[in-house]
């Protein structure tokens, strides 16, 4: 407020009614501060501001969809890589095996004698072996070693004094590791004696 030839500039004192009149007619867009100055409630910006936030609400939840679906079509072709990484896994170990498999078929063609089809019979065993050995896959020695629950299966306890106490006696089923795991453990049986 200022003071001017005597007379008092501003509108201190005024009523609502008289304010009105002093300010200038608005196009309906007035801002806050003049809706709250004379009296008219905020209910332009309220409602737009409700209305920002819908739209914002709305987008987030379409991204949200939008990223759900994304990971699920991301899960499911993960899943059908894996599917296709073993399929392919699987092919290679059996083109490995299909030499023996050819091997096997030229010992039934063949005729001979008992000692022929043995020498046959030994033939593919050592291709069998020389496969698995390439793949990483290794024959657990037990006959003579102490018995370990780790990689053997006690079978049976036999009181001998041929090996000593509590070492495999005999293997009734070899066990095998693969690339240092066990794959299956060796089934045996185990010495049991006083010697110790």
């Amino acid at each position: 407020m200022s003071k001017g030839n005597g007379k008092t500039v501003g509108k201190i004192g005024l009523s609502n009614e008289e304010l009105e009149h002093e300010l200038p007619a608005g196009d309906g867009g007035e801002d806050a501060a003049s809706a709250a100055i004379v009296g008219k409630p905020v209910e332009v910006s309220a409602a737009s501001e409700v209305e920002t936030l819908r739209a914002e609400r709305d987008a987030l939840l379409d991204r949200l969809a939008r990223l759900q679906a994304e990971f699920d079509n991301a899960r499911k072709r993960a899943a059908r890589e894996q599917q296709e990484f073993r399929e392919f896994a699987a092919a290679d170990v059996i083109k490995n095996f299909l030499p023996i498999l050819d091997s096997f078929e030229r010992a039934l063609k063949a005729g001979g004698n008992a000692s022929d089809f043995r020498n046959g019979v030994e033939l593919i065993y050592r291709q069998f072996q020389d496969v698995l050995q390439k793949m990483g896959v290794q024959p657990i020695v037990s006959v003579g070693q102490p018995f370990d629950p780790r990689v053997h299966e006690a079978v049976e306890m036999v009181d001998t004094n041929e090996v000593a106490d509590h070492h495999v006696l005999d293997e009734l089923q070899r066990g095998y590791k693969y690339k240092g795991r066990l794959l299956r453990p060796a089934m045996v049986r185990v010495a049991r004696n006083s010697r110790g």
